[in-house]
Formats: C-alpha cells, sequence, structure tokens
C-alpha cells in the first residue's frame, strides 16, 4: 500500500481520494433517497387529502410498507454518512415542496443551504480525524523503545542487523505488513512473494525509514499522514471502499531482505 503509481508528496495505488469518493457518494446517496422518499410521499398523499390530483392505488398496509422500506434506507445512509437532519424539519420540507405551498425559501437557496450544510459536516470530520491522530502520535511518543525522527517518523526496532542501508536512489525487497491505528490490516505482502520498489516510488515515510534499515533489519514505523496518504487518504477505485482514510496514521512492519534485487 505504501506502493504504487507516483502522486506529489509520494504515491498512491489509488485514482481517487478518500474525501472526494465520500462526499460524492455521500451526495449523491442523499439525493437519490431523498428522491425516492419524495415519490413516496407523494404516493401516499394522493387522494387522501384533495390537494394532490388522482386516486389511491395503494391500500394502507402497501403505503405504510412503502414508506416503512424508503425510511429504513434512508436511516442507513444517514448511519454510512453521518448525516442526520432535523426529522420534523426535514418532513415538513418534503410537504411544502410537493404543495408548492409554505416554502421557508427557494429551491436555490435550499441548495445553498445543502452545500453549506455538507461543507460543515466535511470541515468537522477533517478538525476531528487531525486532532485523533495528533492525540495518537503525541501518546504513542511516550511509549518505550520509540524513536522520533525531524519528520515526525516513529519507529521502533524489532530486529536490528548490522549491514549496508539503503540510499534513495536504491531499490529494495521487502516483506510487510499495514494496519491503521485501531488494528485494521489494510495490506500485506505474501510470505512466499516479497514486495520490490524504488524508494523513489513510495510514500515519503517508506523512503525515510527504509534508509534507517539494514538488510535483516525489521522495523515497526507509525507514519504520519502528512509523509503518508495525507488529507486524501486512499480507496479501491473499482469499489470506492476506503482503505485508508484521510489523516490517518499507518503501521507498518517492514523487513528489510535486500538491496537492489537482481
Amino acid at each position: 500500500m505504501g506502493r504504487g503509481e507516483e502522486v506529489e508528496g509520494g504515491s498512491t495505488p489509488l485514482a481517487q481520494s478518500a474525501n472526494s469518493v465520500y462526499n460524492s457518494t455521500m451526495k449523491y446517496k442523499l439525493t437519490i433517497i431523498a428522491a425516492i422518499t419524495i415519490a413516496a410521499v407523494f404516493l401516499g398523499c394522493k387522494g387522501n387529502n384533495g390537494s394532490l390530483p388522482g386516486e389511491v392505488n395503494f391500500d394502507k398496509d402497501a403505503s405504510y410498507a412503502l414508506g416503512l422500506n424508503i425510511g429504513a434506507s434512508f436511516r442507513d445512509g444517514m448511519t454510512a454518512d453521518n448525516i442526520y437532519p432535523i426529522l420534523d424539519e426535514f418532513l415538513k420540507g418534503i410537504k411544502d415542496g410537493i404543495t408548492d405551498s409554505n416554502q421557508r425559501f427557494s429551491v436555490e437557496e435550499a441548495r445553498d443551504k445543502i452545500d453549506a450544510a455538507f461543507t460543515a459536516a466535511t470541515e468537522q470530520r477533517k478538525n476531528d480525524s487531525i486532532e485523533k491522530e495528533n492525540a495518537f502520535l503525541a501518546e504513542n511518543a511516550k511509549k518505550p523503545g520509540i524513536n522520533t525522527t525531524p519528520s515526525g517518523l516513529q519507529y521502533e526496532i524489532i530486529i536490528l542487523e548490522d549491514g549496508p542501508k539503503p540510499s534513495e536512489e536504491d531499490s529494495v525487497k521487502v516483506h510487510y505488513k499495514g494496519t491503521l491505528t485501531d488494528g485494521t490490516e489494510f495490506d500485506s505482502t505474501d510470505d512466499a512473494y516479497p514486495a520490490e520498489f524504488g524508494l523513489n516510488q513510495v510514500i515519503k515515510g517508506w523512503t525515510e525509514g527504509l534508509q534507517l534499515m539494514s538488510v535483516g533489519s525489521k522495523y515497526k514505523f507509525y507514519i504520519p499522514s502528512s509523509i503518508g496518504y495525507g488529507e486524501s487518504g486512499s480507496v479501491n477505485p473499482y469499489t470506492g471502499q476506503v482503505i485508508i482514510p484521510p489523516f490517518a496514521t499507518l503501521i507498518f512492519e517492514l523487513e528489510l531482505l535486500e538491496i537492489n534485487p537482481n
């Protein structure tokens, strides 16, 4: 996961950032759910109060089931995206939009308010992530055996061997395992198939950390997002699944096997 296509400040194996996917997915999901909800409310209101044309074609249980199903879908979307509107105001907005009466502001003004709310939520999520990372690194630095470099890279030595160390111009062969601070493993090499790459092709934390190691050594690195995947994080470009969240500290166990392997 520290390897991949070249990007500014390091490398990433993924084309889209976690932030961009989060924002586009969240807005798309809530927009679609809102559209379906409005359609469902429209169907449920037809013919019941005389304000809308048409006849009821869903009975009581079917109408309730439709609303229940859409409500559950909306709940799942809110939980996944951590977006929770004031329910009474949300339902009132749907009703006013359908009946085209008592509207608090225009549709254009409504879109501006929605955009502002998403922007505020994104900024809050960013600040929370930064605070969480800083707290983890500050606490981790106090542990016995942890060394910290000027860049903020933290490391501990598991196995120390004498011998040559790679430079930034070298390539290396390594075994590694990468986890998030909550213990989630996001990438690793197979025992039979170590990874090979140039030190100038990876994230800054790897480039710096591997130059501390001699062949045969094994280190554990705690890589701050500033020398990792930063504010962008990374996602699976095929599924959109977030693999590394924005502002994530990465923990890697790295074993240096060879320098400039054939």
